[in-house]
This record gives structure tokens, C-alpha cells and sequence, in this order.
């Protein structure tokens, strides 16, 4: 691997940092723009160096080395980058400017086919060589002390664990956050087999910003002419057919991850599958970093789960009520969590500070460890006042729990069993014949009302609302209408609850159904039902998380079976882990469907391929839940302490 010697230097200060509200470091830094860092196969990368200055006429020192790269500039400046009190994101060159100060070498890389980095942009599957030949050659550096740490949220996680599945020998310790594959095919790009189409919006917007894009007026234009809701209103696409049709090789990869519908080799592959390849990972120390309205919530409690048990590095888990990467906002949605809910918050300092205070301690360059109190720390949400706040949300509420394991301890599993009449109830059904139907139609699809997504927030904004028909959601009318009052919903809801339940994990429906067509979706949805009261005279319906399952991979996700019309066949829907205290009062509500659109794909019920369908039909389809059938809701239940 090569240096290009045509690199730009400058000499700055710190003060950016000082701006920011971050405060000075004791060194002056260095900055040598697009350093040209040669691939295995000749491609080279770009790289922005921040380099720590020594005081004049002392021994020149080696530095540890912070590692970021990114699709998403370099020198650019992400929303999600923020500090509490500050009004204003921080730039990429701000932060970076910052850590260096404070004695780290910090490299900016732009990843491959991106910004000034040559070669063809292919999303995920690039990444893993590409960062371990990084990070080899930021360790050769004459600067360097040998240890490379990586940092990084969402596209800039997932290249982290990627390249730690190689297990390169200069990884010194990762902070992994909101991304970074367990099993993408799980979490992420798909899920239950369904497709996450918030991969299609991200595509369009990034086949924008793209070096071809700007250098090529007339795809350019073609692009900037798309209408995107139009798009999500005539389903199905195909290649040559879709919104990006104009940047095909970001049609290329999206098409290939959307036909992809079976677990085959493509999913295995290092990049998008990290949970194959935890016993060869780097055994370093680790934080994976989440929140509950996050793409990526089973990616960090799955990546927590397979690590912890295998590794001496200690291994942490930070989850919290957030949006994707909003680690400093308080409201997700239309819900306000409280000042105590952002990360700033929990552990006394930015998100700066804690990654800094967190990498000194791996480093041994001084003693306190930001983790001490336990190596998970999740925010349980719930508790608040119930009230409509200033701006307008729902006063929530929640508190921070720090234990030692995830799931926490003492949880046990509660079952709830459907019954016919609506209701959610610890005792199973007597009657021998109980079921409800409901008819799923692909050109009527249940909306998408908020949940884990991200990069789509003009299709489908994240987070917490109340569940009714609302303007603001794609595929919605106004009305104003409980989403569960739907004809194609089935709605289950407990009795109001007598004293307060709490859970924590992953939410799980095993439920009996059947449908006239050969495949179909289940869909479920887990939300905690307010009462009425002066604020909100029809309650507040509040979506905590939801599943689905492409009933064809019912048995396997490797070999897909078809339905046998009108047969009764058991499934289990899972749904992201999710943590909440449902207060006395509240009702604990299922909603049962078949789509949930436009975060998931439309199943068209014929068995044709994802992505290829060209004609759907009508599913009528029945949960069961008689006596021999007990179709039922597994929540993860924390036991009450003593003055809950």
C-alpha cells in the first residue's frame, strides 16, 4: 500500500473545539487532506490526517490512532453530531480537530466510489479489505504507536465490525454505534424476510450526492426529476423501472439485495453477516451503541449477546429511547423521554467526552472507566406525566438502568393469549373455535405510523406517535382514525392495568393462522395504550415496537416453504427489543396485520420472487386462537423493586 506524496498540509489550532463547546486540548494539530492510501487492488482511498503537534524542541511521540470511515464526506457534517445546549451540529473536521488535540492521530476516510475516494461505490460489500488495509498502513506510520481505534455511527459502524471480523492485529478497541451487522438480512436492509425499503430512499438520495452524479449533468437531472412518493404510491419497481433506474450501480445493489429473498451465501458474506464470524472477531474492548427507534436495536443486542460470550475484552451495551443517532434530542416522534434521557445525560458529559474519557481508560492513559456502573445501560421508557408538554409531545418519561448482562436479570417471560372479542389476557381461551379474519390487500396497505427506521424521513419519520390515521404518514388521510379500528387490524388490548408491568427484550408473538394464498405476512405491532384525559380525550396509543414474518420462511429462512391454502401453520413474529413500563391505568395493546407500508416491502401473496413480482391478489387470512390453538403475546417482564 502506497501514499500519494501530492498531499496537502496545514497547521491548526484547537479552537474549532473551543467553538463547539468542547473545550481545549493541549496540542496544536497538523492536517495533511487527501492522503491517497492504496487498496490491495490498487484503488486508493482518501484520507484527511489529524495529527497532534508536540510542543517545539521535545521528542517527537508516537499517537494512538482514531479511525473513521465514512460514505458520507469526510470534511462534511452529520445531523445526528451534536452536543446538548448546542443548537448546531459539529463538523467532521470540528470533531476531528478535538480528539486530536487531546493526543489522538485521528484519520478521515472517505470510503470507496464516495467523495475523493477512487473506485465504484458497491454498498456494505467493500468494506471489510478496504478497513483492515487502513487501518495496516495507519499503524506502519511513523506517527503512529501501533493501535488503532475505530469509531463511528450507522454506514461508519457497519464498516467497523466489518473489518473487525478480520481481526486485523493494530484493533485496539471500537466504540460501534447504531449499526455494524449482526445478520442484515435480519435487521437493517431486511426482516422476517420482508424487505426494508427505507434501502431504496437512502439509494435515491446517495445516487444524488454521488462523484458521478455531480459530474454528469444529464444523470443529474434525470435523478433531481424523480418523484419520490410518487414512486412508493406504484409499487412494484424492477430494474430499468425505478427511481434510481438513472445511477445503475446504485440499481444494481439495491435490486440485488431486495431479490435476495432467501438466507443464501449473499447474506453470509463477512460484511453483512457479523454473527458468522464471532469467533475469529478481534477480542477488544467494545461499545455497541443503540436506541429503541433505531433500524439497528437487535443489530447491537444480538452484536452484545455474541461477543460478550466469547471475547475477554469487556464488551458494553448503551441503549437508549432515540431516533436513529440522536443521542442528545429527548423526544422521539410526537414522545418526550425527559432531560434524563439523552446520553449526556446518563453518563455526565457529551458523546465526545464519553468516547474520549472511554478510549483513555482502554489505553491506560488514565484510570476512570466511563462503564463502571455496569456494562449495559438502557433506558427504560415510561412513567411520565402523560401530559402534553410545551412542544407539543407526550411527557413519557423513563429512567436509566445500569446492570452487568443483557437480557437483565430476572427477567422472566409472560404469555398473553388473543382472544376472539379483542382481548389480551393471561388466561387461555375456552372456546373450541375462536378466530378471528381479516382481508390483506397489496393496493391497501396499513400505513407506516413512525417505528425503527431511518433515512426515509420524507416517506416515513421515526420514533413515537399516537397510532391514528394522520396527514404526516405516507398512505394516510387525516381521518384522524385509530389505526387499529381498521378494517384489515386486529386489535388486542389488555384490561386497564391494575399496577404498573415493566419489560425489557425482544417482543414475540406466537400466533396460529392460515390464509387462501400460497404466502403472506404477519405483522405485529406492540404499543402502550394511554386513557383518555384532558390533553388527549381519545388516549394516546403509543407504538413501542413491531415485527413481521414472510410466512414462507416460517420453517427456515435458508429454504422457503410455501403455504398450503387453509392450513393452520404456528409462527413466531419477533419484533426489536424494546424497554418500557406500562403504568397502572394503561392498557397493553397487539395490533395483528399483514403490512406495514412503506418500511416494509408489499408481500403481493402469489409466491413470486422479491423484487420481480409483477401482480398481486387479495389474502384472507385468520388467526386462530380456539383452545387448541392458543395463539398468544411473550412479553419480556422485569420484575418491580421495592418502591416502583
Amino acid at each position: 500500500m502506497a501514499i500519494d506524496s501530492g498531499m496537502k498540509h496545514a497547521c491548526v489550532s484547537s479552537v474549532d473545539g473551543v467553538a463547539a463547546g468542547l473545550g481545549k486540548g493541549p496540542y496544536a494539530v497538523s492536517l495533511s487532506q487527501d492522503v491517497m492510501v492504496a487498496m490491495r487492488d490498487g484503488v486508493q482511498l482518501a484520507v484527511d490526517l489529524y495529527v497532534p503537534v508536540a510542543a517545539e524542541g521535545s521528542v517527537a511521540l508516537r499517537w494512538p490512532c482514531l479511525l473513521e470511515r465514512t460514505p458520507y464526506d469526510k470534511s462534511g457534517t452529520a445531523q445526528s453530531d451534536v452536543v446538548a445546549g448546542q443548537p448546531l451540529p459539529l463538523s467532521k473536521p470540528q470533531i476531528a480537530h478535538w480528539f486530536a488535540s487531546h493526543g489522538f492521530v485521528v484519520a478521515m476516510q472517505d470510503c470507496r466510489g464516495r467523495y475523493r475516494s477512487q473506485g465504484v461505490f458497491t454498498k456494505y460489500t467493500n468494506e471489510a479489505e478496504d478497513g483492515y488495509d487502513t487501518l495496516a498502513w495507519l499503524a506502519a506510520q511513523p506517527w503512529s504507536d501501533g493501535r488503532v481505534l475505530t469509531q463511528g455511527l450507522s454506514y461508519c459502524a457497519h464498516v467497523q465490525t466489518a473489518l473487525g471480523s478480520l481481526a486485523p492485529a493494530a484493533l485496539t478497541a471500537q466504540f460501534v454505534d447504531s449499526g455494524g451487522f449482526s445478520n442484515a438480512y435480519q435487521g437493517g436492509i431486511r426482516q422476517g424476510g420482508a424487505f426494508e425499503l427505507k434501502q431504496a430512499t437512502w439509494a435515491y438520495k446517495h445516487a444524488l450526492l454521488s462523484p458521478r452524479t455531480q459530474q454528469d449533468p444529464v444523470r443529474k437531472a434525470a435523478l433531481q426529476a424523480q418523484d419520490i412518493r410518487a414512486w412508493f404510491r406504484r409499487m412494484p419497481w424492477a430494474r430499468g423501472d425505478s427511481p434510481v433506474s438513472a445511477a445503475p450501480e446504485y440499481e444494481d445493489y439495491l435490486f440485488e439485495q431486495w431479490e435476495h429473498g432467501d438466507f443464501d451465501a449473499y447474506w453470509q458474506q463477512v460484511e453483512l453477516c457479523g454473527e458468522r464470524h464471532y469467533d475469529r472477531y478481534a477480542d477488544v474492548p467494545m461499545v455497541h451503541m443503540s436506541s429503541w427507534y433505531d433500524p439497528y436495536v437487535r443489530t447491537a443486542t444480538d452484536n452484545y449477546l455474541g461477543l460478550s460470550r466469547r471475547k475477554r475484552g469487556p464488551v458494553h451495551l448503551v441503549m437508549g429511547p432515540w431516533i436513529h443517532g440522536r443521542r442528545s434530542q429527548t423526544h422521539s416522534g410526537d414522545v418526550d423521554f425527559g432531560p434524563q434521557s439523552t446520553l449526556d445525560a446518563a453518563f455526565g458529559g457529551s458523546f465526545y467526552q464519553l468516547r474520549r474519557a472511554w478510549y483513555d481508560h482502554v489505553l491506560g492513559r488514565n484510570g476512570d472507566d466511563p462503564f463502571a456502573r455496569g456494562r449495559v445501560s438502557i433506558f427504560v421508557m415510561g412513567g411520565g406525566s402523560g401530559r402534553r408538554n410545551a412542544d407539543g409531545r407526550l411527557e413519557h418519561g423513563g429512567r436509566w438502568l445500569h446492570a452487568d448482562d443483557w437480557p437483565l436479570p430476572g427477567t422472566t417471560t409472560r404469555a398473553l393469549h388473543l382472544h376472539a372479542d379483542g382481548r389480551l389476557d393471561a388466561a387461555p381461551t375456552t372456546d373450541p373455535h375462536a378466530a378471528l379474519d381479516y382481508v390483506y390487500d397489496p393496493a391497501r396497505p396499513v400505513p407506516t405510523i413512525g417505528g425503527t427506521i431511518t433515512s426515509a424521513e420524507e416517506i416515513m419519520p421515526p420514533g413515537a406517535f399516537d397510532q391514528r390515521d394522520d396527514a404526516r404518514f405516507f398512505g394516510c388521510s387525516g381521518s384522524g382514525r385509530d389505526i387499529g379500528e381498521r378494517d384489515d387490524v386486529l386489535c388486542f388490548r389488555s384490561a386497564p392495568l391494575t399496577q404498573d408491568v415493566e419489560i425489557a427484550g425482544s417482543i414475540r408473538a406466537r400466533l396460529f393462522v392460515s390464509s387462501d394464498c400460497v404466502d403472506t405476512d404477519i405483522t405485529i405491532k406492540l404499543i402502550d395504550e394511554y386513557p383518555p384525559s384532558a390533553d388527549y380525550p381519545q388516549g394516546f396509543a403509543m407504538n413501542l415496537s413491531d415485527g413481521i414474518l414472510r410466512l414462507r420462511y416460517r420453517d427456515s429462512w435458508e429454504q422457503p416453504r410455501l403455504l398450503v391454502p387453509g392450513e393452520v401453520v404456528e409462527v413466531e413474529v419477533e419484533a426489536f427489543a424494546t424497554a418500557n413500563r406500562f403504568r397502572q391505568g394503561h392498557r397493553i395493546r397487539l395490533d395483528v396485520s399483514s403490512s406495514n407500508y412503506p418500511h416494509f416491502d408489499l408481500n403481493p401473496n402469489t409466491g413470486a420472487a422479491p423484487g420481480r413480482w409483477c401482480e398481486a391478489r387479495v389474502a384472507h387470512n385468520r388467526v386462530h386462537m380456539d383452545r387448541a390453538h392458543p395463539s398468544q403475546l411473550l412479553l419480556p417482564v422485569l420484575p418491580l423493586r421495592e418502591g416502583d
